[in-house]
């Protein structure tokens, strides 16, 4: 080999361990890269963070101090000042007040079937029709009873956000969103109404249903009640028909809801403590989630994206989030001494997992108040590890954005404790 071809070869080696270097170095940058990529992202013109280190300091309201600065020692003074002052607070600046009695209401059982899923419940659908001033809507119930039951059974209303099939009263179309005949084999009454039969989930429409028809002056109040407040009035009145139906144990009503309508189930139970104990679902923002940690979606892109599901006050807190008198674990608080279970899912970062969490941990203090057995742990749990056993439930699970039967077993074991079957 002469001195040439001696170079070349060197130079080629020096090369080839360049190239290699280069390209770990431009590995690392891609992945790097795509890391951060990770922590932010660009929704309607905003950067939304998903960087833990990227929250900023804040502060929270004291779930427990008054207005006038006192702080609330016993569950007597909580619902006597506090608990009145908060729900006021959420009513004016956020859902709305809830508007004012009816004319009429009546229920009408518009189909009976005690033979439903081959012998194992007895299926009502009802219709709940509402009078105000010479208008009324009417939007109906799907109902099973377990027929293995010799008393009233508690039972569980969902909130239905999705397709009307997922909640399908002749059981051809079946879903993991309502697994009925699971509900009913573990002993419970299930039933559910659609969002949508009480006011369309649209921005361009959804003043059509209760509000065009029942309630119409609620549209142009800036603490008027938009679709979140509907569809929370619409759960009350479902919870009037319980009071008539003897199969029902009406101090056994758990409300559930999805998304928005977790969000929707959390204002209902807020508002109207005959529900016994709620289960939200992937609320997120306005929903379970702290709105101050500003993650994922922020009360800006949520008031934005949906600008008919909260009342007008609510727009000016969109990039002032801090001035808002209230949080949502103010919203926990009110539920207390109610069981809360709360959700959340690994691939659904936009809902704010950790902040869902946090907001069960700063409602504690409420439980307390009534030496409610509470176990939350010290830091955010680990996937997959539901807990059950407690006032306050929670579990963060594999997966994506939905309602299913990893849900809905865990919400059975939930009652089961809190109703001590």
């Amino acid at each position: 080999m002469n001195k040439i071809q001696s170079i070349d070869k060197a130079l080629f080696k020096h090369r080839a361990q360049i190239a290699k270097v280069l390209f770990v170095l431009h590995l690392f940058l891609f992945l790097s890269a795509k890391s951060q990529a990770q922590k932010t992202d660009r929704f309607m013109g905003e950067t939304v963070n998903y960087d833990e280190e990227a929250v900023p300091a804040f502060t929270l309201p004291d779930v427990l101090m008054t207005g006038n600065g006192k702080k609330v020692k016993s569950s007597k003074n909580w619902e006597a000042t506090r608990r009145p002052e908060i729900l006021s607070l959420f009513e004016e600046n956020i859902y709305g007040k809830m508007p004012p009695l009816l004319d009429s209401l009546k229920f009408m059982i518009s189909n009976i079937d005690s033979n439903a899923m081959n012998g194992k419940a007895l299926l009502k659908e009802i219709q709940i029709t509402v009078w105000r001033k010479g208008n009324f809507l009417s939007f109906p119930l799907v109902l099973f009873i377990p027929n293995q039951q010799t008393k009233p059974a508690p039972v569980f209303l969902l909130i239905n956000n999705r397709s009307k099939k997922n909640t399908d009263p002749t059981r051809l179309e079946k879903s993991t969103f309502w697994p009925a005949e699971m509900i009913i084999d573990s002993g419970y009454a299930i039933a559910a109404f659609h969002n949508a039969d009480v006011t369309p989930d649209r921005k361009d429409s959804y003043q059509k249903g209760l509000l065009e028809k029942i309630f119409p002056e609620e549209v142009q109040k800036a603490d008027g009640i938009k679709a979140i407040g509907a569809w929370a009035w619409a759960a009350s009145r479902v919870m009037d028909y319980f009071k008539t139906d003897d199969d029902i144990d009406f101090n056994k009503v758990a409300i559930v809801g999805h998304s928005r309508g977790g969000k929707t189930a959390l204002w209902a139970a807020a508002q109207d403590q005959r529900f016994a104990m709620v289960l939200s679902s992937c609320s997120g923002n306005t929903g379970a989630a702290l709105a101050r940690r500003r993650y994922g979606e922020t009360v800006s892109l949520i008031n934005r994206q949906f600008t008919h599901w909260f009342n007008d006050n609510y727009k000016k807190y969109n990039n002032q989030v801090d001035r808002l008198p209230v949080d949502q674990h103010m919203l926990i608080g009110l539920i207390a001494p109610r069981p809360v279970y709360v959700t959340n899912a690994k691939e659904d970062r936009w809902a704010d997992p950790k902040g869902s969490f946090l907001s069960l941990v700063n409602a504690k203090p409420v439980y307390d108040l009534y030496k409610k057995k509470t176990m939350l742990p010290a830091s955010f749990p680990d996937t997959n590890s539901p807990i059950i056993r407690s006032a306050i439930g929670y579990h963060f699970r594999d997966g994506k954005h939905d309602l299913n039967v990893y849900d809905w077993t865990n919400f059975i074991k939930f009652a089961n404790f809190n109703y001590k079957r």
